[in-house]
């Protein structure tokens, strides 16, 4: 009986559609109520606030600002008056409407929430973007950061080499062979000046000393963290020569595979150094900072194979063991550790 009652008063399918229609219609195309709290003017259109039109240029909308910034400003309001906060609220909605008007890329924003109120999280995504948006290109951030790691970088290396230099010509090996180059050049045999053009003993002394850590600077080559610093090493050149890196890595990577593990090649010196490196965990400047006898002994013992380089260290490990127990510094701090270390409370009476 229900049933038959139901289809009774059924509504005709035409009818259906154009409810359906007028809600579309409630919902989507009413711009006015669309609007969302805090976003740009509010509740309030910002073409309304300042009393002009969408079409609008930027001259129209800068004057009718200056207008209306000229009658709300709170200077203006020197007395006050109930109304005293009303007229601020209202300069602060005037300068927002404003503010989203004067940018053509908010205004463009602001243009399509008006045409479609229905994408509310498309809205604030894009009023956010724009608004918590860094006022500098990023871009542009980076690469000041990166110029002037690169820059410290630079001098900081170029400090340490001259603190290298400064070293050495005060080590007597290095000192006494570049005096005697020194000389053999003609550098420190030149006759001393007579009349207006002598010098003081501690120009002369100044002089030598340049002439002496120029030539060590030429003679020695610095390798390790203390090396003439270049300009490819530095932050800037390393990110852009990055690619370069990259592809002659994996150039190097497959021709070790196609020499060494395909064709079975016997490995040459600097493969085996590049081996024995990579055992030892040192970097190419740690490694480059060996006495070259060491790197001769290490070829000597054939330390490119495991199992002869698991064989050094372990012969190294015991002879570290033997200086430290030979050392009386730390036969102290084995005493300390046994008898008074971390962990016991000693009580001593004066």
């Amino acid at each position: 009986m229900a049933l038959r009652w139901r289809r009774r008063w059924r509504a005709p399918e035409g009818l259906r559609w154009l409810a359906l229609w007028g809600v579309f219609l409630c919902l989507c195309l009413r711009p006015a109520e669309a609007l969302l709290e805090g976003l740009y003017c509010g509740k309030l259109v910002c073409y309304d606030v300042l009393g002009v039109s969408r079409d609008a240029s930027k001259a129209e909308i800068a004057r009718a600002y200056r207008q209306l910034a000229l009658r709300y400003h709170p200077d203006r309001q020197r007395d006050p008056e109930p109304g005293g906060e009303a007229s601020q609220e209202k300069f602060i909605l005037i300068a927002t409407a404003y503010e989203t008007l004067k940018d053509e890329e908010t205004r463009k924003d602001y243009d399509y929430m008006l045409d479609h109120p229905e994408e509310y999280y498309s809205h604030y995504y894009h009023y956010y973007s724009r608004r918590l948006a860094p006022k500098v290109d990023v871009r542009i951030v980076i690469l000041v950061t990166v110029c002037a790691i690169s820059v410290f970088q630079f001098f900081s290396w170029w400090s340490s080499y001259n603190e290298a230099i400064n070293y050495l010509a005060t080590v007597p090996k290095y000192r006494i062979q570049a005096t005697e180059i020194a000389r053999q050049q003609g550098l420190l045999n030149r006759s001393r000046e007579k009349g207006k053009n002598r010098r003081s003993k501690e120009e002369i002394r100044k002089e030598e000393e340049d002439i002496i850590k120029d030539v060590i600077k030429n003679k020695i080559d610095i390798k390790g963290g203390y090396q003439k610093p270049q300009l490819y090493d530095i932050l800037l050149f390393q990110i852009l020569l990055t690619p370069f890196y990259v592809f002659k890595y994996i150039a190097w990577y497959f021709w070790w595979i196609y020499h060494f593990n395909i064709k079975g090649q016997e490995y040459g010196e600097e493969e085996k150094l590049y081996i024995i490196r990579k055992y030892m965990k040192m970097s190419q400047s740690q490694f480059d900072s060996l006495e070259e006898e060491q790197k001769e002994t290490f070829l000597e013992r054939q330390l490119w194979i495991r199992e002869k380089y698991e064989l050094y260290k372990q012969e190294q490990e015991e002879e570290l063991k033997k200086k430290m127990a030979m050392d009386p510094r730390w036969k102290r701090y084995r005493r300390w550790m046994r008898k008074e270390g971390p962990g016991r409370l000693t009580f001593i009476d004066d």
